[in-house]
């Protein structure tokens, strides 16, 4: 599966901004969500399909380089969403409470990354929960691995500041490893960027396949959702 999801320019309070903006504008406009034969779901603006037997799933109405392909044989369905009505929509919650929230603006800020995909992270990871533990022994609020944490210097995985602060400054490098490409940055930090050089792009694990379709719609969605309120109190 080849997999572009472009979020240049990153610059201070809007770091993914090309592709992701274009989603918020289109916040009126119906999408297709294209179901998986593995169960998995993407919503898309439009699709095309391509010669070599692939369709190309346009995540955004703006941003052709927004984009996923996959093979026309995974599809296992294709549904058009309601047009989602342009009225003040219910409060989503944070990934934690409002400290948490303080802290994961500060520290997009300080790497330039949308505080909302920070907050979509902390919610796939951890459900905002500041001692979790994972089976595989990561650790805190963005699940950090002991070795990792060390490597950014992270003494204490369980104190939200420094969780955060690390968390997002991995998540910064693996921004820039992959060209700001969000799709397979998020893939590196659930499987390693190990796996993701070795298969050169989303490893073919359902665990990582799915915590990137997570990630990148609850992002979506809680954009569309501070556009719409923001329309609401205009």
């Amino acid at each position: 599966m080849v997999v572009s999801y472009s979020v240049l320019p990153r610059r201070l309070q809007c770091a993914l901004t090309v592709a992701v903006m274009a989603v918020v504008c289109a916040t009126a406009h119906a999408f297709d969500r294209v179901t998986l034969r593995n169960g998995f779901s993407y919503d898309c603006d439009h699709r095309q399909p391509l010669d070599d037997g692939r369709v190309r799933l346009f995540l955004t109405s703006g941003a052709d380089d927004s984009y996923i392909d996959l093979p026309a044989a995974e599809i296992e369905s294709v549904a058009t969403l309601p047009d989602p009505p342009i009225v003040a929509a219910p409060k989503m919650e944070p990934a934690a409470n409002p400290d948490v929230r303080t802290l994961l603006s500060h520290a997009g800020e300080q790497h330039d990354i949308d505080v909302e995909l920070l907050a979509s992270v902390v919610h796939a990871e951890s459900a905002g929960r500041a001692n979790a533990i994972s089976r595989t022994g990561a650790q805190g609020l963005m699940q950090l691995m002991p070795g990792t944490a060390h490597n950014l210097g992270v003494k204490d995985s369980f104190e939200p500041a420094q969780n955060i602060n690390g968390g997002t400054a991995y998540l910064d490098e693996l921004l820039t490893r992959y060209h700001d490409n969000l799709a397979l940055a998020l893939a590196a930090y659930n499987a390693g960027p190990a796996a993701v050089d070795k298969y050169h792009g989303i490893p073919p694990y359902r665990e990582t396949r799915a915590y990137v379709a997570r990630v990148m719609n609850e992002f979506k969605h809680r954009k569309l959702a501070a556009e719409r309120a923001t329309i609401a109190s205009r």
